[in-house]
């Protein structure tokens, strides 16, 4: 299994795979996609300041049903125990996304710099 950021979940919604690095296509192609719940609430919180059209539970129940895309199960207390050791984004989404790979020693497919450059869980 592997994890996804919320732009890489936009992203495989609207079909717009070309903007997907090579080795992140491969890594869907062979991995079962998972997100943090937390990846719907941004997703939702991004609906809501009108950067989306859609809302979050649309989107992630529309990827359920098209690529296999699954929600993640970790333990909230885990989460947050791992997010608070993230001192290097005061971002509380990313902090329990990268988190919720963290717990669970998986890969998180994500374009974002800053996490990759803090991250060795990251790849892009």
């Amino acid at each position: 299994m592997i994890r996804l950021d919320t732009h890489i979940v936009v992203w495989l919604y609207t079909g717009e795979t070309e903007r997907l690095s090579k080795a992140t296509r491969a890594a869907l192609d062979t991995e079962i996609p998972v997100i943090s719940p937390m990846v719907q609430l941004e997703l939702t919180y991004l609906h809501e300041v009108e950067r989306l059209s859609v809302g979050g539970a649309d989107i992630v129940n529309d990827l359920v049903g098209r690529i296999g895309l699954r929600r993640s199960e970790s333990d909230l207390a885990a989460l947050t125990e791992a997010a608070a050791a993230l001192s290097w984004t005061r971002d509380p989404f990313d902090r329990l996304i990268v988190a919720d790979a963290l717990v669970v020693g998986a890969t998180l497919l994500t374009k974002d710099r800053r996490i990759r450059q803090h991250s060795s869980i990251a790849q892009w």
